[in-house]
C-alpha cells in the first residue's frame, strides 16, 4: 500500500477511535451523575441539624450575689468604719440578740429579699454566747459580718429621722374635756389576702369598706372619719384632749394613755385605711409658714395651737387614718416594733420592709442635734431594724427609735438630717465571697476577630429601618427603635439573651443547569 494511503488509513482509524472514547467518555459521566442523583434521592437523607439555641447573657440560672433595687454599695475593711471601735458594741449586741428570738423561730422559705434567711447563722452563733465584755461584742460582729457602705443609687449618703412612744394623758369615756376618740379597727375594714381578724394588716396598699357580702369600697378618709362616719360603733379604746396628739400618736405608731385612776393602756398600730402618709411638715414648709431649716415637731405642734382651724385643715391634708389595738406591756416595756418585740431606744430602727430583713444592723454615722436644737453631736452607733413605717422608703432610709415621754419626743422631733449608712451583711452572704464563685466570662475577641465580625444593635439598627420607624407608636422617637425579640423586656428577667453575631456571607451555592448543559454538549457533537 502506498505510504498516502496508510497515512489516510491511520489518521481515519484514530479519529473513528477518539469519537468512540468521547462518547463513552460521555455516557459514563451522565450515568455517574444520574447514578449520584439516583443514590442521593433514595438511600441518603443528610439530617437536619437543630438551631442552636441563642446564648443567654450573663449566665443563666446564676442569681447575682447581693442586689437591693436602686442601691449602690461599697465594700468597707473594718477600719473604714468610721466610729467603729467607738461604740457599745454590748449594748448592740443584747439588742441583736432580741431579733434572733424571732428570726430562729421562723420557719418556710426565706424572704425574697437580699439578705433572706442569712441571718439565722449569726444568730445561731449568739444564742450561746452570753457575752458581757465590749470587746468580745465587737469581736462577734467582726467576725459573722462584713462592713458594706449603702445608699440609694447616684446619692452619697442615707436619711434619717426619730421617732418615740408619746406619754398622752387620757379618759376611759368621753367628757367635756376628752372628747377625741382613739379607735380600734372597725370590723367592716378589709384588705385582700388577709382576714379581718389578723392580729395586724399591713401599712402599704389599698384598704376597702365592705358593704354587704361583696361589695367593696374605699374606706372612709381622715376627714370622713373625724366627722363621724364610724363613731358610736364601740371602737372608742379611750379619748384625747386635743386632735393634735392622737395625730402625732399616728405618726409614731404607738402610744401610753395615762388616765386619772392611775391606770395606763398601751396602744400599738393595727391598721390603717389605705390612703397614703402626707407630712403635714412638709405642706407648712411648701406654705411658707415654716422655714425648712427650722421646722421640727414642736414648731409643727406651735402652730396647730395657734391656728385650730388651720390645724383641722392641716390634718385633713394627710388623709391617712391608724387604727391601734391594746397590748399588754407594763410601764417599764418599750414598744413594739414590727418584728414583733419590745424596741429598744437608742438601739432600733425602723426600715423600708420591701427592701430589708428585720435583725439587720446598720452602723450609722454623722452628727445629729441631739443635745440642743442647733447641736452637732456626733453619732456612731450600730443599730438593729425592728420596726418599719409608711413613710420610710429607701435602701438607705431610717427612722431612729428615742424612747418613750416628752424628752424623747423633742429630740426624735428635730431629726431630719443625711447620714453614712453601713449595712452589716453576714458572711455567709458576703458579696465579694460569693463574686468568686461565678463564672469567667467569655473571653473578649481580638481586634482581628472583632472587626471581621462587627457587633450590631439590633434596635439601633431597626430604628434606621423607614418601616419600623412609621410602624412606632405616637410619641415613641424612632432613634429608639424596637426592642429585639430575642431580648426580654420582661420587668422581672433576671437573664438577657444576647442577640445573635452576624456571620460573613456564605459562599454561593451554584446549582448547575442541566438545559445549558445539555446545549453544550449537542453543540460538541455537531463539532
Amino acid at each position: 500500500m502506498a505510504p498516502e494511503a496508510r497515512i489516510k488509513v491511520f489518521l481515519k482509524n484514530s479519529a473513528t477511535a477518539l469519537c468512540a472514547g468521547v462518547v463513552v467518555l460521555s455516557s459514563f459521566s451522565l450515568g455517574a451523575e444520574a447514578a449520584r442523583r439516583h443514590y442521593r434521592s433514595h438511600h441518603h437523607h443528610l439530617p437536619t441539624l437543630p438551631a442552636a439555641p441563642p446564648r443567654a447573657l450573663p449566665y443563666p440560672q446564676l442569681p447575682l450575689p447581693f442586689e437591693i433595687p436602686g442601691a449602690q454599695y461599697l465594700p468597707l475593711a473594718w477600719a473604714d468604719v468610721k466610729g467603729w471601735s467607738e461604740d457599745d458594741h454590748l449594748a448592740a449586741y443584747k439588742t441583736f440578740r432580741a431579733s434572733c428570738r424571732t428570726i430562729s423561730a421562723q420557719t418556710g422559705a426565706p424572704e425574697p429579699k437580699a439578705l433572706g434567711a442569712s441571718l439565722s447563722e449569726p444568730c445561731r452563733a449568739a444564742k450561746t454566747l452570753e457575752l458581757a465584755d465590749d470587746a468580745k461584742a465587737r469581736t462577734f460582729f467582726e467576725e459573722n459580718f462584713a462592713p458594706l457602705r449603702i445608699s440609694r443609687l447616684g446619692e452619697p449618703d442615707g436619711f434619717v429621722t426619730g421617732y418615740y412612744e408619746p406619754v398622752l394623758d387620757g379618759s376611759r369615756t368621753q367628757t367635756d374635756v376628752y372628747n377625741v376618740p382613739v379607735y380600734r379597727r372597725p370590723s367592716n375594714l378589709f384588705v385582700r389576702g388577709y382576714k379581718q381578724d389578723s392580729v395586724s394588716l399591713p401599712n402599704k396598699g389599698p384598704v376597702y369598706r365592705k358593704i354587704g357580702r361583696r361589695k367593696l369600697v374605699p374606706y372612709y378618709d381622715r376627714g370622713e372619719i373625724e366627722d363621724g362616719k364610724i363613731a358610736g360603733r364601740g371602737l372608742e379604746i379611750a379619748w384625747l384632749k386635743d386632735p393634735t396628739d392622737l395625730l402625732f400618736a399616728q405618726i409614731q405608731g404607738s402610744a401610753r394613755i395615762k388616765f386619772d385612776d392611775g391606770g395606763t393602756v398601751r396602744l400599738n398600730y393595727d391598721a390603717y385605711n389605705g390612703y397614703p402618709y402626707t407630712a403635714v411638715g412638709r405642706i407648712l414648709i411648701e406654705r411658707g409658714i415654716i422655714p425648712k431649716e427650722e421646722m421640727s415637731m414642736q414648731k409643727i405642734r406651735e402652730w396647730m395651737a395657734q391656728n385650730p382651724d388651720g390645724a383641722k385643715e392641716l390634718r385633713r391634708q394627710n388623709r391617712s387614718y391608724i387604727f391601734f389595738r391594746e397590748v399588754n406591756l407594763s410601764d417599764k416595756d418599750e414598744a413594739v416594733g414590727a418584728q414583733g418585740i419590745p424596741l429598744t431606744a437608742g438601739r432600733s430602727i425602723a426600715v423600708d420592709k420591701a427592701l430589708h430583713v428585720y435583725g439587720t444592723p446598720f452602723f450609722i454615722e454623722g452628727e445629729l442635734p441631739i443635745d440642743s436644737e442647733r447641736s452637732k453631736t456626733p453619732f456612731h452607733r450600730l443599730m438593729i431594724a425592728q420596726d418599719t413605717g409608711s413613710a420610710i422608703i429607701g435602701p438607705a432610709r431610717a427612722d431612729l427609735y428615742f424612747g418613750a415621754g416628752a424628752d424623747a419626743g423633742r429630740v426624735s422631733g428635730r431629726l431630719r438630717h443625711p447620714m453614712h449608712f453601713v449595712m452589716l451583711v453576714p458572711k455567709g452572704l458576703d458579696p465579694t465571697v460569693r463574686a468568686a464563685r461565678l463564672p469567667v466570662p467569655d473571653p473578649r475577641p481580638s481586634e482581628k476577630i472583632a472587626k471581621l465580625f462587627p457587633q450590631t444593635d439590633p434596635a439601633r439598627d431597626s430604628s434606621k429601618d423607614p418601616k419600623n420607624a412609621a410602624a412606632a407608636k405616637p410619641g415613641e422617637s424612632a432613634k429608639t427603635g424596637a426592642a429585639s425579640p430575642a431580648v426580654p423586656q420582661a420587668r422581672d428577667a433576671t437573664v438577657a439573651v444576647a442577640s445573635p453575631v452576624p456571620l460573613p456571607e456564605p459562599r454561593p451555592n451554584i446549582k448547575p443547569d442541566h438545559e445549558q448543559r445539555k446545549r453544550v454538549n449537542r453543540r460538541s457533537n455537531r463539532q
